[in-house]
């Protein structure tokens, strides 16, 4: 799953949100209605194309995997006016730069995409699907939304259009709409794909038992071992915010036995690990996990690994690739994600990490970015701003040690040490949250306690 989605503590129950109460109904349809779930679905985990591909009886050997980059450049080159092919091919570039972190291939995707909608401009439901998940894969989450309206006008009864429209209204702080959008999706397809939604919603609102009977019901439909792989993580996710990283490191390997190699659960697994109080496993996954996939919350959890071990040298390897990696974001014109600005603000400038943050915050006024606002305006001397972004972080309820932390120092700044005594011990309700900020917060919190 994305970074975002997000880590523990237990905040104060918040009101529920207007779409929340219509979710809370696909727990009960879904407890009475389980055989609902078809055999075939389709995870559409940000991103799969429900474009179809060639049907036939076999392959020759040795030709493309049906459905591979390579079959879909050949489907393309074969039918150069099929706008479904174009699009197929669309959204697998999507999905291959979103784990390979190339811009290159987002632009191969666009080329793709609007090839489709050339061939065929009017109610071309997959490429408009395609062309939201591309936005959404650029951080353009405006765009993201006016595709997902438009793939959901041209096709009313695509649960996947209202898969994309659900995540654009996620990442732009609409919750109540994204909640609506989940709903609908559910109701016309209760998938592995639109349960990981409902799940991520409820997820946000801080109710992890909601969010972890949905994903169990998701993992159940999954079709394919990647969606039972990303079922698997974000159940090993939900376990280390619940303070069970010995439960979460179990989810991890299992999901690793059907999908080994996958980078988002070899990164669960290293967080497990280091929860546990084994770095050095946990440096050996992350490696795995950057050799599969260098994306910057890899880098990043390495990086800052290696710091706590003391490994200064092999700290800096990482973090000059994440500046690399900075430098082409910024000619691109891409706003920065959350790792970037955070990794400013811990690793930088604090000046420019606010600047990133507010350039951010203008199209994806999301609660992890602005916690990382909160954060960068903390470390650049500015905390009482910092705690009405810390406090919007956590208005949904969102159970995240790392933001609980953050509001924390930020209370401290502020002269109250038993608001911050109350974000740190829900912080450390995750003991391992994070290899730098843990022992800080233990620090912190030790100080508060022996402070008359």
């Amino acid at each position: 799953m994305h970074p975002d989605r997000t880590e523990p503590p237990d905040p104060p129950p918040s009101p529920p949100a207007r779409g929340s109460g219509r979710l809370r109904n696909i727990v009960v349809t879904l407890v009475l209605g389980a055989t609902m779930f078809a055999a075939g679905s389709v995870m559409l985990a940000p991103g799969q194309s429900t474009a179809s591909l060639p049907s036939g009886d076999g392959r020759p050997a040795g030709s493309p995997a049906r459905g591979s980059i390579e079959a879909l450049q050949a489907r393309v080159t074969r039918l150069p006016r099929d706008p479904g092919g174009w699009a197929a091919l669309g959204m697998a570039y999507v999905q291959q730069a979103r784990t390979t972190a190339d811009p290159a291939t987002y632009e191969r995707a666009e080329k793709a995409l609007r090839t489709s909608l050339t061939v065929q401009s009017a109610d071309n439901t997959d490429a408009e699907i395609a062309m939201g998940a591309l936005a959404a894969g650029r951080h353009d989450f405006p765009a993201a939304l006016r595709w997902a309206r438009r793939a959901t006008t041209s096709s009313p009864h695509s649960s996947s259009a209202y898969g994309v429209l659900a995540d654009a209204y996620t990442q732009l702080g609409r919750y109540d709409e994204a909640d609506d959008a989940v709903q609908r999706m559910t109701d016309l397809r209760p998938d592995a794909a639109s349960l990981a939604r409902a799940s991520y919603a409820f997820e946000l609102k801080g109710d992890t038992a909601r969010a972890r009977a949905l994903m169990r019901r998701s993992l159940a439909a999954a079709a394919t071992p990647a969606d039972s792989a990303f079922a698997h993580n974000v159940l090993a996710t939900l376990d280390l915010q619940d303070a069970g990283p010995r439960a979460a490191l179990a989810e991890a390997r299992t999901g690793l036995r059907a999908v080994p190699g996958d980078s988002a659960l070899l990164e669960t697994r290293a967080r497990a690990h280091l929860a546990l109080g084994d770095p050095a496993r946990a440096r050996a996954d992350y490696r795995g996990a950057i050799a599969v996939a260098p994306l910057p919350h890899h880098l990043l959890g390495l990086g800052e690994l290696e710091q706590f071990l003391g490994h200064r040298e092999q700290a800096e390897e990482q973090y000059a690739l994440l500046r690399a990696q900075d430098r082409i974001r910024r000619a691109a014109g891409t706003p920065a994600d959350t790792d970037a600005i955070l990794f400013e603000a811990d690793h930088g400038n604090a000046r420019s990490a606010v600047t990133m943050a507010e350039q951010t915050l203008r199209t994806r006024p999301f609660v992890a970015v602005h916690d990382a606002y909160a954060w960068a305006l903390h470390r650049a001397g500015r905390d009482a701003e910092a705690l009405v972004q810390a406090d919007k972080a956590l208005a949904q309820g969102t159970r995240s040690a790392l933001f609980r932390y953050h509001r924390a120092a930020i209370h401290h700044a502020l002269g109250d040490p038993e608001a911050a005594r109350r974000d740190l011990t829900e912080a450390l309700r995750e003991p391992g949250f994070h290899p730098l900020h843990a022992d800080a917060a233990r620090t912190l919190l030790q100080r508060i306690d022996t402070t008359p």
